[in-house]
């Protein structure tokens, strides 16, 4: 039973983590200018938000999934506009200085690639409702009656889930960092920032058209 339960958090997890959003665009973009585990580290902060959204779901705290509802629409707005800036800090980024501040920083500069994607994913409530929505299709149950155990072997089948989806996806686009030149590193860095940039500002006009409405 603990296997099941274990292989259905798991497949929550992937099944979170594989639609290609912003946070898997700033992974890609990440290995490539930086390296296989600065585009892993990146992808970890959203499954890091996706296990926290999970045990909310099977911790039945019902406070925050209201308040979440209730203010869906002012925290998408939020969560959009902080998407973009992202996207504009990516389309400004150099792969030099990023490359100098690496050797200089080591290790330091992993800490930013973690929490700004933990940040992004945290601001962005269809993030919870998808994990939410994956736990029904999946049938997880989320009521008051689960144990410490059904919720620990499931939390650690969605880390697990997110977990191999991000390294598959650094490590797959990290075999074609070394034939990829600096001018067309730039390039990338440019639509990745325009992309990120245009899926931030989408959240941030369907937050802000969602709220006038209900005000209207």
């Amino acid at each position: 039973m603990m296997i099941i339960d274990f292989l259905k958090g798991f497949f929550v997890g992937l099944f979170a983590s594989i639609p290609l959003g912003p946070i898997g665009i700033v992974c890609i973009q990440k290995t490539l200018s930086k390296g296989r585990f600065s585009g892993f580290i990146s992808g970890m902060g959203a499954t890091m938000t996706d296990v926290l959204f999970a045990a909310i779901s099977l911790f039945s705290l019902s406070i925050v999934q209201v308040l979440l509802e209730e203010y869906r629409n002012g925290v998408m707005m939020v969560g959009g506009l902080i998407v973009a800036l992202f996207g504009a800090r990516l389309f400004v980024s150099t792969p030099i200085k990023q490359m100098r501040r690496l050797q200089d920083n080591g290790s330091k500069n992993y800490i930013g690639d973690f929490f700004s994607t933990m940040l992004m994913t945290i601001t962005n409530p269809g993030a919870f409702f998808l994990i939410l929505g994956l736990f029904t299709f999946i049938g997880i149950n989320t009521s008051d009656s689960n144990t410490l155990d059904f919720i620990a072997i499931t939390l650690l089948g969605v880390f697990t889930g997110g977990t191999l989806w991000w390294y598959s996806l650094a490590t797959g686009i990290n075999l074609f960092r070394n034939k990829i030149r600096l001018r067309q590193m730039v390039l990338i860095n440019r639509v990745a920032g325009v992309i990120v940039i245009v899926i931030g500002f989408c959240y941030l006009i369907e937050g802000a058209y969602k709220l006038l409405r209900g005000i209207l």
